[in-house]
């Protein structure tokens, strides 16, 4: 009788066992309310303008089908998309040229880094060294032994290329123009212009000093984002100085409004250099063509730049700035809330064709637990393009999340429950009952069977 009670026995405690483990699963899926909890929300279509479209087929194209403005006439091009660092289009990019004048945006771009640290002032008298007034090339014609302030040193090296205002600003800022040098290097390097060296602050022909396209590019973008506000030296028309007026050398701002910089080079044994840049719909772009054979051809091949990437590209932006996309609950902490932000802003560059088939989903815990420092990667906005993945983006917290005062924290552990998984709980309690039943049930037959 003992022994046909075992066969009972494995099979009650395999129904026990089928009862919990199924509600164990249950329970690591769910979790307690502490894990994060994944919820996609579909994200509507990015709302944008429409930028100017052309006839199929009147742009080449490259080998794979994407849009192309063909060759252009220069030794080396660049085209970018500023705020995302986005290329466009590229030609001899990586070949070695000398920079000429465009060297003056990395001096500049030293000196919009001393103003913005409060270390110089525009209203600061620079006085001008002997070294500065008898520098060649082109001038703003500062007179010996005078003072400057450094506003006006600004327009003659954004406006008028002036290279003897460039040795002012340089020797005021390091001392001396070589001291200056060694800055502009280092800078460079830290920018990642890996293919470029600089022997002066202004570009006249110096044994070694070389640049590259892409280096150029990559300077003037980090340059226009970094310092947006030297915008309003580059796009002036002209400037006068000591009863001199000269023009901008760079006449595409006198062509099109929308066109408000950047710089102009040239040297003989490199050609005519010329860097455009133009915003249109919240989408700034930079054209960087170098080792053309003349003014009028630099100022052609950069427009058809210009105008080839807006007709075909869109910068979308499809949330605002300092808007949360999402929220979540906060368990034992001072707030109740938080707001999730992109970690990165979400500007998005695409094809004018792509433009309606982007979409985006949301994926962001509904609840989360205090403590927690600012900056964490608590979910993610992901963008689709023809329902492909194309670009992730961390969702996180901007402010910290402190604990809240013992009472709440304590109130908030007995809610707590409210998440745990009774099913679990009942699964096990049940295969306990059913063990204990079927123990007494075995003692009792064995008890019958002694009295027997």
């Amino acid at each position: 009788m003992q022994k046909k009670c075992f066969p009972v026995l494995f099979v009650v405690i395999l129904l026990a066992l089928s009862l919990v483990f199924p509600g164990a699963a249950l329970c690591a899926e769910q979790g307690t309310g502490k894990k994060k909890i994944k919820a996609a929300t579909p994200g509507s279509r990015a709302k944008t303008d429409q930028a100017a479209t052309s006839k199929a087929g009147q742009e080449p194209k490259t080998a794979s089908g994407e849009p192309s403005p063909g060759q252009i006439n220069a030794r080396a091009a660049m085209l970018v998309e500023v705020s995302t660092g986005t290329v466009l289009f590229e030609q001899n990019a990586d070949d070695a040229i000398e920079p000429a004048s465009f060297t003056k945006i990395l001096s500049l771009y030293l000196v919009f880094e001393q103003l913005q640290a409060g270390r110089i002032h525009l209203n600061d008298e620079i006085w001008v060294s002997e070294a500065a007034w008898r520098t060649g090339g082109s001038k703003m014609f500062v007179g010996i032994g005078t003072k400057v302030p450094l506003e006006e040193l600004l327009k003659g090296i954004a406006v008028v290329s002036g290279n003897d205002a460039c040795v002012a600003a340089a020797e005021h800022l390091s001392g001396s123009a070589d001291t200056f040098v060694d800055n502009m290097n280092a800078k460079a390097k830290e920018l990642g212009m890996n293919r470029s060296r600089f022997m002066n602050p202004h570009g006249l022909p110096a044994d070694g000093q070389i640049t590259t396209a892409r280096d150029m590019a990559l300077l003037d973008a980090a340059y226009l984002r970094r310092f947006p506000e030297s915008l309003r030296f580059h796009s002036m028309h002209d400037y006068t100085y000591n009863n001199i007026t000269q023009y901008n050398r760079n006449h595409l701002i006198l062509k099109d409004p929308a066109i408000d910089g950047l710089k102009t080079g040239f040297v003989g044994a490199a050609g005519y250099h010329l860097s455009a840049t133009s915003q249109k719909d919240g989408m700034r772009l930079l054209a960087v063509v170098m080792g053309a054979a003349s003014p009028r051809i630099r100022e052609q091949e950069a427009l058809k730049l210009l105008n080839f990437g807006f007709r075909y590209y869109t910068l979308v932006q499809p949330f605002p700035k300092g808007q949360p996309l999402a929220t979540a609950k906060v368990w034992k902490g001072e707030v109740d809330e938080v707001g999730l932000f992109a970690q990165d802003a979400p500007a998005f560059l695409i094809s004018q064709t792509q433009k309606n088939q982007l979409r985006w989903e949301v994926h962001a815990p509904k609840e989360i637990t205090a403590p927690l420092p600012p900056g964490q990667t608590l979910g993610e906005v992901v963008f689709y393009v023809s329902d492909q993945p194309r670009r992730t983006v961390a969702l996180v917290n901007n402010d910290e999340l402190k604990p809240g005062g013992w009472f709440k924290r304590t109130w908030q552990t007995l809610l707590f429950v409210h998440s745990f998984d009774w099913r679990w709980f009942a699964g096990i309690l049940g295969g306990i009952l059913l063990v204990a039943v079927l123990f007494f049930v075995v003692t009792g037959v064995r008890g019958r069977s002694r009295r027997f």
